[in-house]
């Protein structure tokens, strides 16, 4: 069977309080063929004590300033070595400690070129909210994108060898491009029909939502026409009240 190089990499700026257990959940992995790296923005909050005492864990890693979250992707990308790139930035976690064993097991020796999963949703202290408001589809194209970021960018493994750089023009949304970008060079797609991150409430995109939805929209409009973008965004606008209403959270 092989056993793929799955690179993890960790963004991280001032998280002494939220990386601890995203590096617990790398640790107790019972899949060990897995290459570590946390991208660090030079934090002055005990980050970096805090990196090095997980040095038995991390595999490589740098502390430097960056031009925002996805200049230090970028840094990650070009770290890894592995086969699979896998993004769990500080606050989130793999779901389980059997998630990757289970994952390489039910790949038979396969290895397609996008690997993805559902997400369950936590609170800062580490309490389940619930599933994202978009569910993964039971098979995956890069046009499902039209619909939205069906797919958590923390639930989802990328061969490096498709594996784009992000587009830095964007703050918020290069990671829908990325995943988009990603499904569209892709040969092959499996989903594991797994849960295969715990994804921390609240981040980035979530506290900047109007700049990101602009920056999506203009994604989308580039890749699939401004007409379409505009005529797919009534449905999921409804989609996004009518949840909203049910759920109270979005």
């Amino acid at each position: 069977m092989k056993r793929p190089l799955i690179s993890i990499i960790t963004i991280v700026y001032n998280g002494v309080n939220t990386l601890q257990k995203t590096i617990d959940s790398i640790a107790a992995q019972e899949y060990s063929n897995i290459e570590y790296i946390i991208i660090d923005g030079a934090s002055n909050d005990g980050t970096i004590d805090l990196i090095k005492d997980n040095k038995d864990v991390v595999s490589k890693w740098i502390s430097e300033p960056d031009e925002g979250l996805y200049d230090a992707m970028n840094k990650g990308l070009k770290l890894a070595s592995g086969h699979y790139v896998w993004f769990i930035n500080a606050g989130d976690e793999i779901y389980a400690p059997n998630t990757l064993a289970q994952l390489v097991e039910q790949l038979e020796g396969s290895l397609p070129d996008v690997i993805y999963g559902d997400t369950l949703m936590i609170d800062a202290d580490g309490n389940e909210i619930g599933e994202r408001r978009l569910q993964p589809p039971s098979a995956l194209c890069w046009r499902d994108f039209r619909r939205g970021m069906l797919v958590s960018h923390q639930s989802i493994l990328v061969a490096r060898a498709i594996a784009a750089p992000y587009n830095t023009h964007y703050r918020f949304s290069a990671d829908y491009e990325w995943c988009l970008q990603a499904l569209k060079a892709a040969s092959s797609v499996y989903n594991s029909r797994q849960i295969l991150s715990r994804f921390l409430d609240g981040g980035l995109t979530k506290q900047n939502i109007i700049p990101g939805l602009r920056e999506r929209f203009d994604i989308m409009r580039r890749y699939f026409g401004l007409l379409s973008t505009l005529w797919q965004h009534i449905p999921i606008g409804m989609r996004f009240v009518c949840y909203v209403a049910r759920n109270k959270r979005f």
